[in-house]
């Protein structure tokens, strides 16, 4: 199921949620500050624990040049404390398990892609990569298995800067092109 994708230049679409320690949280208390919005999959996905302790590694270096992280997972709420909360991460997870946020930034569902990334070579490295830094393959009943991540960079006025649409479950935006935006290049 393709939906209709944003694209840079656009105003990233206005939401409210609450994080995972019950704060509020909207993309407009973020005005003035880069935004790092990352759609995972769901929260006991072992390639998307993964991708959250890359991105708690860097968050200090982030911070202090005025970007932010908010990380959504179409988990429950008590899927998400179970899993990819028991990191402590530093920035805002959000439980999305109705899709709603999903379907506002355009993230597709895709068996295909889930497909095409089973039967891709590098998925294998990825898949032990995440094993071995503790995040084991692990069933999340209820989960949307089909669900493709995206991620996008959004600037200080709301503008959506960089729209990645993952085309493999383990295509992800590279750290260094974060690093280059929360730098300002």
């Amino acid at each position: 199921m393709t939906q209709q994708q944003l694209q840079p230049g656009m105003a990233a679409p206005a939401f409210r949620t609450v994080d995972q320690q019950g704060n509020f949280l909207s993309l407009e208390h973020y005005r003035g500050r880069k935004v790092l919005l990352a759609f995972m999959r769901f929260s006991a996905c072992a390639l998307c624990n993964l991708r959250v302790h890359r991105l708690i590694g860097r968050y200090p270096e982030w911070q202090r040049q005025g970007l932010d992280v908010i990380a959504v997972f179409e988990s429950p709420e008590a899927n998400l404390r179970t899993h990819v909360g028991a990191q402590n991460a530093p920035f805002p997870l959000a439980a999305d398990p109705a899709s709603q946020l999903y379907d506002l930034f355009g993230v597709e569902t895709s068996e295909e892609k889930v497909r095409l990334t089973l039967a891709d070579a590098n998925t294998k490295n990825c898949v032990e990569e995440a094993a071995a830094a503790g995040f084991a393959l692990t069933p999340e009943e209820g989960s949307n298995f089909h669900r493709m991540p995206a991620e996008f960079l959004i600037d200080e006025n709301g503008i959506i800067r960089l729209a990645h649409y993952s085309r493999l479950i383990t295509d992800q935006l590279a750290l260094e092109e974060i690093d280059r935006f929360a730098a300002g290049r």
